[in-house]
């Protein structure tokens, strides 16, 4: 791995009752990368994102942000420049439009109406922004709440199988988006998919968890091409059980 570190994990843990879901001796992100994770539903890659996102604590070892301990003692202004898309969007009632502007005007941003106009058509929403949210299909609701991720500039972008409920044309969308931002502004991005054409597509390095633990991590066209674990092989293939 390149450059400075976005993240670092050291012997972190993460315990749901008994069952520990996820274990990680080490793990780093660089700055202005973008990683994506693979694996299996159930292997951890939703608990790391909200570990990343400061959404959750590990239940041991210790993570830090641009080389400062990440914790509850971290600044709001610093968790600010970090934005998770769930899986399962939110919205909150109203228009579509006004889930995009309502996290710019509560931060006080200027200019949310444009903002949030300029953000849609790159979603190609324009046509929904006075729609009803609680009126629109899981897939716009996804397009959304990207949308009002981006809306927030983020450093860093943290992404939770965000194509899921989605055609293949808006697959494409969503991948042209996010590179776009990540190009334009460096954002540092954090992709869990399943998808394996996606993480070939999108990821600069690829990483596999399975059973909550790192596998292999990767330059994306190593991964896929060359992998070094034969776990990882028998997942690209299509061989695992899930």
């Amino acid at each position: 791995m390149n450059g400075p570190c976005a993240y670092r994990l050291e012997n972190v843990t993460v315990q749901h009752g008994l069952r520990e879901v996820l274990r990680l001796p080490r793990f780093e992100v660089s700055t202005g990368e973008i990683l994506c994770l693979v694996g299996p539903p159930g292997s951890g890659k939703s608990t790391l994102l909200r570990l990343l996102a400061g959404l959750q604590r590990p239940t041991r070892g210790q993570l830090w942000f641009q080389g400062k301990p990440f914790n509850h003692k971290t600044p709001l202004a610093v968790k600010r420049t970090i934005t998770l898309v769930f899986q399962r969007p939110m919205l909150l009632a109203g228009t579509v439009r006004s889930n995009v502007e309502y996290g710019l005007r509560i931060r006080g941003e200027a200019a949310c109406r444009q903002k949030a106009r300029a953000i849609l058509e790159q979603v190609h929403l324009t046509h929904l922004a006075d729609r009803s949210a609680s009126a629109i299909s899981g897939g716009e609701a996804q397009l959304v709440a990207l949308a009002r991720a981006l809306a927030f500039a983020p450093e860093v972008l943290l992404l939770d199988e965000p194509t899921n409920n989605l055609d293949p044309a808006r697959v494409a969308l969503v991948e042209d988006v996010v590179l776009t931002d990540h190009k334009q502004r460096g954002t540092t991005v954090v992709w869990a998919t399943h998808n394996h054409f996606q993480a070939r597509r999108a990821g600069e390095r690829v990483a596999l968890l399975l059973d909550g633990q790192l596998i292999e991590t990767a330059p994306a066209t190593d991964f896929f091409e060359m992998p070094r674990d034969t776990r990882t092989a028998a997942f690209i293939q299509g061989k695992m059980v899930y």
